[in-house]
């Protein structure tokens, strides 16, 4: 029963991304029955002046202190007065910098009000590149119209593979390794807290999501956690972009699941298999009762590794 209905469900979503009406970011987040006007903000300090902001979309990660605030990523325009609340009721002030580990919706569309007020934007270069134009983000099932970025939303500060910053008395080394989630992620490493932000590279409250139409990459998912895994500790807090904040342990064993499925993917594309039949196959059956749907991991990690 569970391959019948996986294989109906295959006939539903792989219509391919030019024949589905796309949505607006509000309409997605709507048809997931989510209401940003009754979101709340949730708090939890992972290490001296430095939290994890709970919201709608992406984790965000306020380091407050003497020399201002910086976040890692912002959400939705409607959650940005409750991300200053937050961020005052931990003692901070006015947003100074925005570090967006990537240009998706659920992690930017905080930017332009923030950027109104007078935060400076950094983000890895291709993320700005993106935010410059249109984009089809294909979630399978439904195509989300990004729109481009206003300017005052847009990065201006960039990097190409690495750049550092020192704010509040910490060196915060942004870190880029490739195509993975998308083509412009960035790992944000505070090396005095020893924590690191890891955006949606690293997803811990499910499978991740590739955006293989935009360059997103499977084989870029796992060397990008691997080059992480290789600067940290065993001690090293991991805040992923989604999920429950975890640590060296969990990226490690979320890159062996990915490492498992990739193997399995790769003999049955070798051997002519079509999509219809991965996701018949359930590849990823031992995770599921974690995980959930891997239907999305399934579909864009066939696209990425059949390009």
């Amino acid at each position: 029963m569970k391959t019948l209905l996986a294989a109906a469900t295959f006939a539903v979503v792989s219509v391919g991304i030019h024949a589905q009406t796309p949505m607006s970011p509000g309409e997605a987040m709507r048809s997931s029955g989510i209401d940003l006007s009754e979101v709340e903000i949730e708090v939890q300090t992972v290490a001296p002046g430095l939290h994890v902001l709970f919201g709608s979309g992406g984790n965000v990660a306020a380091s407050i202190g003497g020399q201002g605030v910086l976040v890692v990523d912002d959400q939705f325009a409607a959650l940005v007065p409750k991300i200053q609340s937050a961020v005052r009721a931990l003692g901070g002030g006015d947003v100074d910098f925005v570090v967006n580990t990537h240009w998706h919706y659920d992690h930017t569309y905080g930017n332009p009000l923030l950027g109104q007020s007078g935060s400076w934007i950094v983000s890895q270069e291709n993320s700005r590149q993106m935010m410059l134009s249109r984009q089809l983000i294909n979630l399978v099932g439904s195509v989300v119209e990004q729109l481009p970025t206003e300017q005052g939303g847009l990065p201006s500060v960039t990097y190409q593979d690495q750049m550092q910053l020192h704010f509040n008395g910490d060196q915060i080394d942004l870190l880029h390794f490739g195509p993975a989630h998308t083509t412009g992620d960035g790992a944000v490493l505070f090396r005095g807290a020893n924590v690191v932000h890891m955006g949606d590279v690293f997803n811990n409250g499910g499978y991740p999501f590739i955006d293989a139409d935009n360059g997103g990459e499977l084989d870029g998912v796992i060397s990008f956690c691997e080059a992480v895994l290789n600067l940290i500790n065993e001690d090293t807090v991991v805040v992923p972009g989604h999920g429950p904040v975890g640590g060296y342990a969990d990226l490690r064993t979320y890159v062996l699941m990915l490492r498992t499925i990739r193997a399995r993917l790769v003999t049955m594309i070798a051997d002519g298999a079509t999509l219809e039949d991965v996701i018949a196959a359930n590849p990823t059956a031992e995770w599921d009762d974690v995980k959930g749907d891997s239907l999305r991991l399934l579909d864009r990690a066939f696209a990425s590794l059949s390009q």
